[in-house]
């Protein structure tokens, strides 16, 4: 026993430094094998019928924070002044939407509701009408509806519903990737759904595609989008493994990763039963002398 417990204690070193210093690696940027980071899909990869309308995903590029809006009082606001401190849900809509806006905004609410971040102290909630004819009371109107859907305190204060005049809309639209029409025929804006998670200064960092969002995918793409500053150290465990897929707007597992986790967790275990081991036998041999 007195000379196996350093030859044990030599082993589960080694495999530590196996195990960690991939997964460092990984954490600090650095190149590995195995992974890369996706920087989103180019318009010219869909199909033509789509490139009208949809999503291109500008990872990292960043907005026009100096573009001017009206908030739901009637104030005039620079989007950036929505920016700065707290990651910012994005989402394009406008307000007399007879379904698909409607489904974007319930499907959001319902998510947030459900997660343990809070609108106004964790993140900031922008919403960009995208008819240049709709007005202030519209907006007001419509914040005041889901506002009583969300139902938490402090939340009035995190959440922006915005309109404003046509050219800064389409250039905060384009900025973001967000691709729409007006529709002659049906006189309605014809528009993808999905909303966008963006960086305290305004960059564009995920994508949330549909009119169903998991509180996990969401909740994911906030912690990282502050970089650490909200959320547990439980969501951070989870970011390390978890990857973003840019094709299907959301997190799956990274097996290699969830490995290295599980690994060194192992070897902890292990080095603490070794460590309790030598301590006992320290004990034994002092208890005999």
């Amino acid at each position: 026993m007195k000379g196996s417990v350093p030859a044990v204690a030599a082993i589960a070193a080694a495999i530590v430094i196996l195990i960690v210093a991939p997964a460092t690696a990984q954490m600090t940027g650095a190149p590995t094998a195995g992974y890369r980071s996706a920087p989103g899909v180019p318009s010219m990869t869909m199909p033509t019928a789509l490139r009208e309308i949809g999503f291109d995903q500008n990872i990292d590029q960043k907005l026009p924070l100096d573009a001017t809006f009206r908030d739901e009082t009637g104030k005039t606001v620079t989007l950036g002044s929505f920016y700065g401190q707290r990651p910012v849900l994005l989402a394009f809509i406008y307000y007399e939407c007879p379904m698909l806006c409607t489904q974007v905004l319930n499907a959001m609410t319902a998510t947030i509701s459900m997660m343990s971040l809070d609108a106004g102290k964790d993140f900031e909630l922008v919403l960009v009408g995208i008819d240049p004819r709709e007005t202030p009371a519209q907006a007001a109107a419509k914040k005041t509806e889901y506002l009583h859907r969300y139902k938490r305190p402090g939340a009035e204060a995190g959440w922006h519903f915005l309109t404003g005049d046509d050219p800064e809309i389409k250039r905060v639209a384009k900025a973001a990737g967000f691709r729409y029409a007006w529709d002659e025929q049906t006189q309605q804006y014809a528009h993808p759904t999905g909303i966008i998670v963006t960086t305290p200064d305004g960059r564009l960092a995920r994508y949330l595609f549909g009119i169903e969002y998991g509180p996990r995918d969401l909740n994911l793409s906030l912690v990282e989008a502050s970089q650490g500053k909200v959320g547990s150290f439980a969501d951070q465990l989870l970011l390390f493994c978890y990857h973003y897929d840019p094709m299907t707007g959301k997190y799956g597992i990274y097996v290699m990763r969830t490995l290295r986790v599980a690994g060194v967790a192992t070897v902890l275990l292990i080095g603490t039963f070794i460590v309790v081991m030598v301590r006992r036998e320290k004990s034994q041999q002092n208890a005999a002398l």
